[in-house]
């Protein structure tokens, strides 16, 4: 049984009610009881209220249970980013939670082993830098889809005309793959280092050596 399926298994034993021995779920679950109790540290580090004694038993009772969601990268990134948002919103309880949440998700995400758990790898951009990204992101989003060019103010005073080629969310972080008019070069920007924004009338076609194909091909 894959790691996941066997903490979803274990943590619906752990609600069952009453206490329920490392031996116990070993044998139901057909593994070791060495394996239990990794699971059982794995669960806790995730924010799964596990209580209980070795020797004794163990129990569960989140206040809150949902069957497990399949989500799509698009949906998970809506998901981070408002929670990037709930912690820059000045209520510390509120703002706990949303530490808390990231932490279940990453650790699910972590033992799923598929894309998403390697998107989300890559990075972890510091406390709030989704949402300083959210002003930008409609704007960066309508120029992608329309192919029009960007003129843009970077923190430190750099000043850049670019044509859009990509934006991607990596592990909390934002980055916008840009062919850059001036330097004649492609960059990869933080959309939390944009001050300014402006979208241009200009429009552009793919040119060779200017194109997103080129830019992945190195």
């Amino acid at each position: 049984m894959p790691r996941h399926d066997r903490q979803l298994a274990l943590i619906a034993l752990l609600q069952g009610g009453g206490l329920h021995r490392a031996e116990d779920m070993a044998a139901a679950l057909g593994v070791s009881v060495r394996t239990i109790y990794r699971d059982l540290d794995r669960l806790a580090a995730a924010g799964v209220p596990v209580a209980g004694v070795r020797g004794q038993g163990y129990a569960a009772q989140a206040e809150v249970t949902l069957p497990p969601l399949d989500l799509t990268l698009t949906e998970l990134e809506a998901l981070h980013l408002g929670l990037a948002v709930v912690g820059e919103a000045g209520d510390g309880a509120l703002a706990a939670a949303a530490e808390t949440l990231w932490a279940k998700i990453d650790a699910h995400l972590a033992d799923d082993g598929g894309g998403a758990a390697a998107i989300w790898a890559q990075a972890l951009a510091a406390p709030g830098a989704g949402a300083r990204a959210l002003r930008h992101l409609p704007a960066i989003r309508a120029a992608l889809k329309a192919r029009q060019k960007l003129a843009l103010a970077l923190a430190g005073g750099t000043r850049l005309v670019v044509r859009p080629l990509e934006l991607s969310y990596w592990g909390r972080r934002w980055l916008l793959v840009v062919w850059s008019e001036g330097e004649d070069m492609f960059r990869t920007l933080d959309p939390t280092a944009i001050t300014e924004l402006q979208v241009l009338p200009q429009l552009f076609v793919d040119e060779p050596g200017r194109s997103l194909a080129d830019f992945r091909k190195g």
